[in-house]
């Protein structure tokens, strides 16, 4: 994608939604870290129902540590992976309270040490957390990079490196963001809706879905 095309590209999706979020429910930088750590392979809607009682009741690394692996695991056995999850959470909780005082570090390589958390948790929380212009590469963002032509890799790492040499300002902060929520209800994996798409024109992607045959029916002459 040209380097005028990128800028209009996040553009429109910024003037969409210009503060975008993460759609995890948190309250607090702990809390952050352990909804992010819990989400790898499952829906930010399956973690936000998993933690929304046990974020009541634990909200810091000495909390975690003492409501323990079976306790949390009773919390937490709806979501996928949930045995080795618990495991790591409760690992990642003592090593914070016995190396950085109970505070989630600001610092991504410190972040990587801590158990069950790599690259893509450490950037997450790097960016929602501490303002950090970071790529967090889902495999939603690994999928609209590849397939708008925004940012073609062959691993989530490569795709990162692109969109951090190829994201310009001011659209750095929130572009994690608008890509993961563009691939998540929008640029789906199945079938990309490119019908109600606003940067169709910019994307490689090919062929163009058209507007579902139902959906056509519907409308009345004279609708948008």
């Amino acid at each position: 994608m040209k380097k005028a095309d990128i800028f209009e590209f996040y553009a429109r999706l910024a003037a969409d939604n210009p503060a975008p979020e993460t759609e995890l429910a948190y309250g607090n930088h702990f809390q952050l870290l352990v909804a992010v750590t819990l989400s790898a392979q499952s829906t930010d809607v399956g973690v936000n129902k998993a933690t929304r009682r046990l974020f009541q009741e634990v909200k810091t690394p000495e909390q975690m540590v003492a409501l323990g692996e079976a306790g949390l695991k009773q919390h937490i056995k709806t979501i996928g992976l949930f045995n080795a999850k618990a495991k790591n959470v409760i690992a990642l909780s003592q090593r914070l309270i016995a190396a950085y005082h109970s505070e989630v570090p600001a610092d991504r390589d410190a972040l990587e040490t801590l158990p069950g958390v790599g690259r893509k948790t450490a950037n997450v929380v790097m960016n929602c957390a501490f303002g950090a212009e970071t790529f967090a590469v889902d495999t939603h963002i690994f999928r609209v990079g590849n397939r708008t032509g925004l940012a073609p890799g062959k691993t989530p790492l490569a795709v990162e490196k692109i969109l951090d040499k190829s994201t310009p300002q001011p659209f750095r902060l929130h572009a994690h963001h608008w890509l993961i929520l563009h691939g998540r209800y929008t640029c789906k994996a199945r079938t990309p809706e490119c019908w109600r798409c606003n940067v169709v024109d910019l994307c490689a992607f090919r062929p163009k879905t058209a507007m579902p045959a139902q959906k056509v029916a519907r409308q009345q002459p004279g609708d948008p």
